[in-house]
């Protein structure tokens, strides 16, 4: 609203809201913080759990910081950054996104003290902007290079990962599979896309049941029971056409005046499919995925044949199969040719908790896996499905990056006590914020020890001792909390990919600097949908003239 001459002029909508000032930065830093604090008990091994029940009374059992952001309802236009910041991280590295929320907080909460002290928020931006990109140059001097077959330290990448995310009674089995699988889909030139490893859940049987299956497993079944259950030296055909008779492309139609002609015409759509199944028996396949339909009268010639045929399968399990046996995928029926075919030792159809599956095993060279989650309770099996996904990612971008860090809060003191000394560099009032930015990376360690049970204040006390002290290892102290002491968290084998870090922490002040640089919040009125008599009334109003003379009620 403005005014003209004492006459107040409207600018913007009736019922729109603005809040102006300091009591716009007071209201977004304070959804901020409210986002991060839901997720803090989350943090580290001896973090706990959330329950999150939706409208329909769907309830997820999860400590994985991302998912409990995505499930929560968050309607804050500042909070919903912080999900933004979650949700970044986790596309990026796939674990860290508690870490990235939590930092993102504790900075807000610091600049709150900066604004309080009059130091302007351009300033705060500027010296958070420097202290993230010096710490990105203190995490690659800091960081340790790894190879990407060294199986023993990728092992540990994944324990750290996988540690108080449900998947503590089979952490060794599971390590073994993740990496396991990473390697086998790993390309030639390092890279790694985590999309070539399946994963299928199943509830039933325990977590140790879980496996890796050296090839495809298809949540499907045979499409005629008279098909083999199990084929040895399998030629594999992946068909993107349907078996089915062809339609016309428009509409026609086809008239039929006497009985011998309507015979004729069902022969003949019977010789056209027995025509598409001898071009895939010509080519020597006696196992079929079709991405399409297969039609009945398809099928029982496929079974007589001898062909293992499964239908409507997922474009995505094509690509995987394609993978996996070496095969092409076909998408026209007069391309099928014996070249096109894939190898497997084995295809067989396996019952699975009830369900039948279908396994495609002993592949030559497998550059697509899966693995098989077992667990007591869908619960279980779902949150063992987060904790191996988190895992995968980082195993595959240790590979792909060949650098790692320690864990346990060794990195956020080793950055704090070397941004402090930085920030005494820099001078000014930038130097407020670079110290600022230091403080708040210390909220990591902090966190980490008050979900253990321990004392934050002495185990910071002794972190920071250790590394002020100096020497070779020093950079490496971090915080054992199953010991309730400071140790050397590579001999403990808690490492984490750099990755983690840098996104983390590059997000995490991203987020800070536009949460801090706004200053002014127009929020436009919610239209609510008229009353349900509103406009019976209204159109009644001229038959109802007479009720105005009636007394009030």
């Amino acid at each position: 609203m403005s005014s003209l001459g004492g006459q107040p002029i409207l600018i913007l909508k009736e019922g729109s809201q603005r809040t102006r000032g300091r009591d716009a930065q007071g209201a977004n830093i304070a959804a901020a913080k409210a986002v991060a604090s839901a997720v803090r008990t989350t943090l580290g091994p001896r973090g706990m759990d959330k329950m999150l029940v939706d409208t329909i009374g769907d309830v997820v059992i999860t400590n994985d910081g991302v998912t409990i952001l995505k499930e929560m309802d968050i309607e804050h236009p500042a909070a919903k950054m912080m999900v933004e910041i979650a949700k970044t991280q986790d596309d990026e590295v796939g674990d860290g996104t508690t870490t990235a929320v939590v930092i993102a907080g504790e900075l807000l909460k610091r600049a709150e003290d900066l604004l309080d002290q009059d130091v302007h928020p351009t300033v705060i931006a500027h010296g958070f902007r420097m202290a993230a990109d010096k710490s990105h140059e203190i995490l690659n001097d800091i960081a340790v290079a790894v190879k990407p077959d060294d199986i023993e330290m990728l092992r540990k990448i994944a324990d750290t990962a996988m540690t108080g995310k449900g998947a503590e009674a089979a952490k060794e089995k599971l390590t073994e599979l993740v990496v396991k699988a990473v390697m086998m889909v790993a390309d030639t030139d390092g890279t790694v896309d985590t999309d070539f490893v399946k994963v299928e859940k199943k509830v039933g049987g325990s977590v140790e049941d879980s496996d890796i299956i050296e090839g495809m497993v298809i949540d499907k079944e045979r499409v005629h029971p008279a098909m083999p259950r199990k084929v040895e030296n399998a030629k594999i055909l992946l068909l993107n056409a349907p078996v089915e008779f062809k339609k016309t492309e428009v509409d026609a139609e086809i008239s039929i005046t006497s009985p011998d002609q309507l015979q004729m015409f069902l022969d003949e759509e019977e010789r056209m499919i027995k025509s598409i199944v001898d071009k895939i028996v010509a080519s020597g396949a006696n196992v079929l995925f079709c991405q399409k339909g297969i039609d009945d009268i398809a099928q029982h010639y496929l079974a007589k044949a001898g062909i293992l045929a499964v239908r409507r399968v997922k474009k995505s399990d094509m690509e995987k199969l394609a993978r996996a046996c070496g095969a092409s995928i076909v998408s026209s029926i007069d391309a099928i040719a014996p070249e096109e075919l894939g190898k497997a030792g084995v295809v067989e159809e396996r019952k699975i908790s009830g369900e039948e599956m279908i396994f495609v095993t002993e592949c030559e060279n497998p550059k697509a896996v899966s693995i098989i989650i077992r667990g007591g309770t869908e619960h279980v099996v779902d949150e063992l499905n987060r904790a191996l996904d988190d895992a995968l990612r980082v195993v595959s971008v240790t590979v792909e990056d060949k650098k790692f860090v320690a864990g346990g809060g060794a990195p956020e003191i080793e950055l704090s006590l070397r941004l402090r000394d930085y920030a005494a560099s820099v001078g000014g009032r930038a130097q407020l914020a670079i110290e600022s930015f230091a403080n708040a990376l210390e909220i990591i360690p902090r966190t980490l020890a008050e979900n253990a049970g321990l004392d934050p204040i002495d185990m910071l006390v002794d972190l920071r001792a250790a590394h002020e002290k100096g020497g070779k290892n020093a950079r490496y102290i971090g915080l054992d909390v199953f010991n309730a002491a400071t140790g050397d968290m590579m001999e403990a084998g808690v490492v984490e990919p750099l990755r983690i870090k840098t996104q983390a922490i590059a997000s995490a002040a991203e987020a800070a600097i536009m949460i801090l640089r706004i200053d002014d919040v127009i929020a436009a009125s919610k239209e609510t949908p008229p009353a349900g008599g509103a406009r019976g009334e209204e159109e009644m109003g001229g038959g109802m003239g007479g009720m105005g003379d009636m007394p009030p009620m």
